[in-house]
């Protein structure tokens, strides 16, 4: 439309007056005037092949007995029969320019899975669970820990230690923990990984009947559970963590203390060094408080010792985030 705007205009300003008021340069002006140039084919090629024989060698391909082979093995059976028409090479050129050079297997396509984005503003609103491994006293013995955690408060509402993993024994345990946190139908969403455990019908069911949403990592994604396994690793790089357990009895004893001391005696670095019991069953504001004072009293005590500020006690967060959205980005 500028261009035929310029072609109007020119006439009764000129050109380059035109081509300046309209912020069109005059050589692409010149060029939208000037007629489309005809490009001559050169010659053939003197090797290509001629259309008859394309046609011929396509046929040969789309033969009965060929048309289930692959082209390699068209070559050498003409070969056999004393006759060559090309390459192997040109053949496959050929088929794939009629659209018939392509896998014939069915291959399997996985279906896209979405980034879970979930968000816990308080406890027993995200739950996160897992399901790892624990050494026994002899090669190829595992003990199974199934541990239920509260994203929010990373509180542990429930686990288990057990010579197998299944999923009737996952069911137990998340009914427990459902009804000792006295949670109600819609409040609850079960984050955990795509493990056959965690994909059973029997936990679907489970779900569908306590009113709780299911939701999964995506394949090979670990970190789309990142709180889980956190969690684990603060299990096995703890001192003391035995490398083997001598029987489940022995591992059931570790475990009952460390979960103590883990829920009410650990102060979490993403708690704002809280502990997860103290976030998870509404103490935080109290502490956080009583820290306050205690930090107040020692400024006013020593204001010399605080150069930049008063100090503060770290801030607990309000809201928690597995895979947070991404912001847009401002367009100017």
């Amino acid at each position: 439309m500028i261009l035929v705007a310029i072609d109007q205009l020119a006439p009764l300003v000129g050109r380059r007056q035109a081509c300046h008021v309209l912020a069109v340069p005059r050589a692409t002006w010149y060029r939208h005037r000037r007629p489309p140039q005809v490009r001559h084919r050169g010659k053939p090629h003197p090797r290509a092949l001629r259309a008859e024989e394309l046609t011929r060698i396509l046929a040969c391909l789309h033969d009965e007995r060929f048309q289930d082979c692959a082209p390699r093995q068209v070559y050498a059976a003409l070969l056999d029969e004393g006759r060559y028409h090309c390459s192997v090479r040109t053949m496959y050129r050929l088929l794939d320019a009629q659209g018939e050079s392509r896998e014939r297997r069915a291959q399997l396509v996985h279906p896209p899975y979405q980034k879970p984005e979930l968000l816990a503003t308080g406890p027993n609103q995200l739950w996160s669970w897992d399901i790892t491994k624990l050494r026994g006293p002899a090669q190829w013995v595992y003990y199974y820990l199934y541990v239920v955690l509260d994203v929010f408060s990373r509180y542990v509402v429930g686990w288990m230690l057990a010579y197998r993993e299944t999923a009737a024994l996952a069911e137990r345990l998340l009914k427990h923990a459902y009804r000792s946190q006295g949670v109600q139908p819609g409040q609850l969403t079960v984050h955990a990984d795509r493990g056959s455990s965690m994909k059973s019908r029997t936990h679907a069911m489970l779900f569908a009947d306590l009113g709780v949403l299911r939701s999964h990592s995506r394949p090979h994604v670990a970190d789309d559970n990142p709180y889980s396994e956190a969690w684990f690793r603060t299990l096995k790089y703890q001192p003391g963590f035995p490398d083997r357990f001598g029987s489940i009895e022995h591992g059931r004893a570790h475990m009952h203390p460390f979960f103590h001391w883990y829920n009410h005696d650990h102060y979490h670095t993403g708690l704002g060094l809280l502990t997860p019991a103290a976030v998870h069953y509404g103490q935080a504001p109290q502490l956080l408080a009583q820290r306050q004072l205690v930090l107040t009293a020692a400024f006013e005590a020593h204001p010399e010792r605080f150069v930049r500020r008063a100090p503060r006690p770290p801030d607990l967060p309000s809201q928690v985030w597995i895979n947070p959205p991404k912001k847009e980005e401002k367009t100017l």
